[in-house]
């Protein structure tokens, strides 16, 4: 066996990482990652395929989804930016099903940098998985804005949670500009997409999923006007999710009445200790196991009623 020589020390090479501190990326990874190669025809198909089978299957199976009011964008054609709530990760899967085909085989999806691609294994499976680009959520960073509206320039559509990130507690959190800074630079419509249930059936910090229905709703498709600044933009497709959510729990007239005037409940829910805030949730519908189990009961309750 040859001799292997001791590896010099610090300083006579680079000074070691402290155990406590994060060590720094790699000079090719998080926004700096090029996920050119995903796109091409060979990683381009073999995803379409495999996201078509078996991860609509699965999907399928954890959420049975209920998809309503898509025909609001059934008349829309060229790139898109959709934008939705985000409490899971399984929010990703259920929108690239709820689009229509013609722009989920063109699409790409805004992925955290700092997390989706932070690692080399990480960032192949995520940008081949679901056509990932890295965005940087915590800074602004030219690099992800111009490599996003290259794509959109291109013909391609852009799925992004404006949130930054996922739910911890199942409240809404407040929307970064990235995507209506995207929409105005681009010139691109932005289609709001609320998703309800998935943070029941996959919530942050959950590693077994707990099968729910989950319903996608769609909303009308925002232009950003000739006077508007992204900033106010970004307000406005907020306050549009905001419509979306109420019209989920109330009904399409009373949401457009309530928005009009300007009172929409917020998703980012009161400013309370997290534990409030979880305990003042608003109560969602009641789930298929519990209707079946309650159905069950009422029928039982006649049946012994007949017989008295």
């Amino acid at each position: 066996m040859r001799p292997t020589l001791p590896r010099p020390r610090f300083p006579l090479s680079s000074a070691p990482t402290p155990t406590q501190v994060e060590p720094l990326p790699g000079p090719d990874l998080q926004d700096r990652y090029d996920t050119a190669w995903a796109r091409k025809p060979v990683a381009r198909w073999t995803r379409i395929a495999a996201t078509e089978t078996l991860g609509r299957a699965v999907v399928t199976s954890l959420c049975a989804p209920v998809i309503h009011n898509r025909d609001r964008i059934a008349d829309l054609d060229g790139p898109l930016i959709f934008v939705a709530n985000h409490h899971s990760h399984l929010d990703t899967s259920l929108v690239q099903m709820a689009i229509p085909r013609r722009f989920r085989h063109r699409l790409v999806v805004a992925g955290a940098a700092d997390y989706f691609f932070d690692t080399r294994p990480k960032a192949v499976i995520n940008a081949w998985a679901w056509g990932a680009i890295p965005m940087e959520r915590h800074r602004v960073s030219r690099r992800s804005a111009i490599g996003a509206a290259d794509l959109l320039d291109d013909g391609w559509s852009l799925a992004i949670f404006p949130e930054g990130g996922r739910s911890p507690d199942g409240w809404g959190q407040a929307h970064k500009g990235g995507a209506a800074y995207l929409a105005c630079r681009c010139g691109v419509s932005v289609v709001p997409i609320f998703i309800d249930g998935t943070d029941r059936v996959l919530p942050k910090g959950s590693k077994r999923p707990e099968p729910r229905r989950v319903h996608l709703s769609f909303g009308e498709p925002l232009s950003a006007e000739e006077s508007e600044d992204p900033r106010k933009f970004a307000e406005r497709i907020e306050a549009a999710m905001e419509m979306i959510a109420d019209e989920r729990q109330t009904d399409w007239y009373t949401a457009r009445l309530r928005a009009h005037a300007g009172h929409s409940p917020s998703m980012r829910g009161p400013d309370l200790d997290s534990w409030r805030r979880s305990w003042s949730k608003p109560a969602t519908e009641i789930d298929e196991s519990a209707k079946g189990l309650l159905g069950r009961l009422h029928r039982t309750r006649k049946r012994q009623k007949r017989q008295w």
